[in-house]
């Protein structure tokens, strides 16, 4: 793999294993088109992900003392959102770097926030595995200060879902949300999923995505909009 050394540059960590940074930037789609036994980065990101959970959780805790559990909660989703995850992966332009299948690279895989989140947390979990947690630590808590600071702050995109979820709940009424998907269309490394949200059976907003959870946060969005035009009687 080229250009280790750039991208090690740009993180302020130098792998002892460069086997780790390579299987952190492996997409699945390589090892499928290229039949080969290269490992890809799948597992990493579990182990990133629940990391970043973590050291995200330990700093808002820190640094928001005086707010509840809920407030801690809904921060750190915005935080750790696939949208936020994948701004953070630009800004180190990890896109570049990353191993691919010729035909998810051709469909623009190396600027989808879905691959570009997931090969995140790989990379926060290649960190870990590589030279312990303090390294990972200082890593996250690098790469994530302003995203901290703008949801500390509030100056950061919404999280529609969560949004939706309280204005349906705060009449103190018990509400059932779901959001069903519609149709799917496209080839498996390039889908775009539409769906609707439901509250109590009432489908309310629709939307679209290139992942799921893209299309339930447009969902969501519209179904806000939506719900403020009939307040003050939201269903």
């Amino acid at each position: 793999m080229k250009n280790i050394g750039e991208l090690e540059k740009k993180i302020g960590y130098s792998f002892r294993s460069k086997d780790l940074i390579e299987r952190a930037l492996t997409h699945s789609s390589f090892n499928r088109e290229k039949s080969t036994r290269h490992k890809d980065n799948e597992r990493l990101e579990f182990l990133g992900d629940a990391f970043l959970d973590a050291i995200v959780g330990a700093e808002l805790y820190s640094r928001m003392d005086a707010v509840t559990e809920g407030t801690l909660t809904k921060t750190r989703a915005l935080i750790v959102c696939e949208k936020a995850l994948a701004k953070v992966s630009r800004e180190f332009n990890i896109g570049k770097y990353m191993l691919m299948g010729h035909g998810e690279a051709a469909t623009g895989g190396r600027n989808k926030d879905s691959i570009l989140a997931d090969a995140l947390e790989a990379l926060i979990g290649a960190i870990y595995l590589d030279g312990g947690y303090r390294a990972a630590q200082k890593f996250t808590v690098t790469a994530f200060e302003d995203t901290i600071c703008g949801a500390i702050s509030g100056k950061i995109f919404s999280d529609y879902k969560s949004e939706i979820q309280e204005m349906l709940q705060s009449s103190g009424k018990s509400v059932n949300i779901n959001y069903v998907v519609d149709k799917e269309e496209g080839p498996a490394h390039n889908k775009t999923f539409y769906l609707h949200l439901e509250c109590d059976g009432q489908k309310l907003g629709s939307g679209y995505g290139k992942t799921k959870k893209e299309a339930e946060q447009n969902a969501a969005k519209s179904s806000l909009a939506i719900l403020e035009r009939r307040q003050p009687n939201v269903l």
